[in-house]
């Protein structure tokens, strides 16, 4: 059992260390879960894959500005300060991890593909070289008006990372950043019911964030938990998964009327067992849909259907590049595959386009500036 967890807190860091993106926004309706699914579906064309752009490293969340421009978050590129015996490190095999202050990254993509920075002043961080030092830091981008905000999860001294905890930072229009809130303190100083010691990050793996009516919500895989953060720093729980539902590394969050998180699970990968959950803004969470494999990403479209991200499906049991799904969730609950192929996808988000712009290559060792976007080209469907 403790190898199997230990696997799944590597895949998860992995992933996004514990390790998405999710519906942003601006693209959520904010309707009920009536409105979910309704829209015809239809005869349609073939939905067209394409790369979109290149030269990222270890890209994650992404989303769209106010200003038309996608947004990605990047693992970057990891680092080899070590703070080993200045505070509580990462099991064996998976730590020490050793970080960088500086690294990692936010690119703008405009409609050409041309990539640019925003930052890449923000911490990043790897696992052990045993692990074959998997990268994080970066995990997710957020608007907020004409605001961005950023969610860390390769930061704080667990990471090797000693100018800030995990958190969310804000983005000014130089470059530079405020830190927002302190995440490594809320869940060092608020444990989850069920944590799981052999497969335990004491600064947490963020992963995902979702912007509701002006707050941001954070998901953390590896104790297991959904948080409000307000733009004043303030932080409160929502939901603590682990106390219902175990180990289950929930990844993937999105928004539409109530939140709707997916789940990683632990390796080796078993095809269909992971879920897609729905947690009322109160906290109430139940099963919504299953048969699901390693979700890291949830989107809504502007008609309210529901789209997947899964990594690697029908593989050996670890994570596989070229194993990548994207399932649109049709109205009747069955899934229906909208693209295959995909190389260790990390993050999906929709653009006011109409389409889907999936973070591809988003883990994994050197070379660097290996990761891109690819856009999928949904296809017409006839009413």
């Amino acid at each position: 059992m403790k190898t199997r967890l230990m696997r799944g807190v590597a895949a998860i860091l992995a992933i996004m260390l514990l390790v998405a993106s999710c519906q942003k926004e601006p693209f959520s309706s904010g309707k009920s879960d009536e409105s979910l699914n309704k829209r015809p579906l239809g005869t349609c064309d073939t939905p067209v894959v394409s790369v979109f752009a290149t030269g990222l490293n270890n890209p994650r969340g992404l989303t769209f500005g106010p200003d038309g421009n996608l947004y990605v978050a990047e693992g970057g590129i990891g680092g080899t300060n070590t703070t080993v015996g200045q505070c509580t490190q990462l099991v064996v095999p998976l730590g020490p991890a050793t970080g960088s202050n500086t690294g990692g990254r936010i690119s703008k993509i405009d409609w050409q593909g041309t990539v640019t920075t925003v930052t890449d002043q923000l911490p990043t961080s790897q696992l052990s070289p045993a692990l074959g030092s998997l990268v994080s830091g970066v995990a997710d981008v957020e608007f907020i008006g004409n605001t961005l905000y950023a969610l860390l999860s390769g930061a704080g001294c667990s990471h090797g990372v000693t100018s800030l905890p995990n958190g969310i930072v804000k983005i000014n229009s130089d470059g530079s950043y405020e830190l927002v809130a302190d995440l490594s303190a809320f869940i060092q100083s608020h444990p989850v019911k069920n944590p799981e010691e052999d497969d335990f990050e004491p600064d947490g793996t963020w992963y995902s964030m979702v912007s509701v009516r002006g707050d941001l919500y954070a998901l953390e895989p590896n104790h297991g938990e959904l948080d409000k953060i307000t733009r004043d720093g303030q932080v409160s729980r929502v939901v603590d998964i682990s106390a219902s539902q175990g180990h289950i590394v929930p990844t993937a969050v999105a928004y539409h009327g109530n939140f709707y998180v997916g789940n990683l699970n632990v390796f080796p990968i078993v095809d269909g067992s992971s879920k897609i959950f729905k947690i009322t803004p109160s906290g109430d969470i139940q099963v919504w849909a299953t048969g699901f494999t390693t979700v890291l990403g949830i989107v809504f479209d502007s008609q309210g259907v529901m789209y997947v991200l899964e990594n690697t499906v029908g593989g050996s049991g670890d994570p596989t590049p070229g194993l990548g799904k994207v399932i649109r969730v049709e109205a009747d609950g069955s899934k229906k595959t909208i693209a295959s192929y995909l190389n260790l996808p990390t993050g999906i988000t929709i653009g006011p386009d109409g389409n889907l712009y999936v973070s591809v290559w988003g883990f994994g060792p050197p070379p660097i500036g290996l990761g891109q976007v690819v856009k999928i080209t949904l296809p017409h469907c006839s009413e």
